[in-house]
């Protein structure tokens, strides 16, 4: 892990289209900025993990409608 110390309004580049911006500093809140292009999702790290939790849920599902299908047609041949 790469630790930088940054003040407000001073950035971050990460790669060639990537900037992390410290917008402000408030007690134990830092509010930051991120420049990027349209096409980089951007999430906080929870809604992330929710997100990709949701994702294998969805792919376990549909396994479980095609073994299901499956069974349902053998059934009937």
């Amino acid at each position: 892990m790469l630790v930088l110390t940054r003040k407000p309004n001073e950035s971050i580049v990460i790669g060639n289209d990537i900037e992390i911006t410290i917008l402000a500093i408030e007690g134990e809140q830092i509010k930051i900025g991120i420049t990027a292009p349209k096409n980089v999702d951007i999430h906080r790290k929870e809604v992330y993990l929710s997100i990709q939790e949701e994702n294998n849920e969805a792919t376990k599902t549909e396994t479980n409608l095609l073994e299901n299908l499956n069974a349902f047609f053998k059934k009937k041949s």
